[in-house]
């Protein structure tokens, strides 16, 4: 899955507007124009695509979470990691603790997306590298979650029809 595939993931499950992730952007210190925000909105065939590098995704990410919970006093916000491979389970980690979400929030979410997980599968999801239980979190799962995200944030947005 692609850094563009999770930044429109995460723009259309939370509803935020270009206007708004510009803002979430400059909190973590990126300067990015709406032009280029919709470039990497788009689909790697349309015309005019960008693809989101890592650490530009690692900026949006710590960005919202900053814009979400506020920053911390008396800490200045936090480097980026080390130039590397921003991998799923790392943005998995930002959008649980950007949206304040609890193990019982998150099996929530995949049972809505239609893929329910097992506590132990999750927690294994969140562990470091090298610890023995530790999972890699795949390209489904972070689909699924996207798709539960949407589900949760967007439905509970919406006017309930009659």
């Amino acid at each position: 899955m692609t850094n563009n595939d999770v930044l429109r993931g995460v723009r259309y499950a939370l509803a935020l507007p270009t206007a708004a992730m510009a803002e979430i952007f400059s909190i973590s210190g990126q300067t990015v124009a709406q032009d280029k925000i919709n470039n990497l909105l788009k689909k790697e065939e349309e015309e005019g695509f960008v693809a989101c590098p890592d650490a530009l995704m690692e900026g949006f990410l710590s960005g919202l979470i900053v814009s979400r919970r506020g920053r911390q006093e008396g800490k200045p916000t936090p480097p980026p990691q080390a130039a590397g491979v921003l991998s799923n389970n790392a943005i998995l980690k930002k959008l649980r603790i950007a949206l304040e979400l609890k193990e019982d929030d998150l099996l929530a979410i995949m049972q809505q997306s239609g893929n329910p997980v097992s506590k132990p599968e999750l927690s294994a999801l969140f562990r470091k590298a090298g610890h023995k239980n530790y999972k890699e979190c795949g390209d489904q799962f972070l689909r699924n979650f996207l798709k539960g995200l949407a589900l949760r944030y967007r439905e509970s947005s919406m006017p309930k029809r009659q």
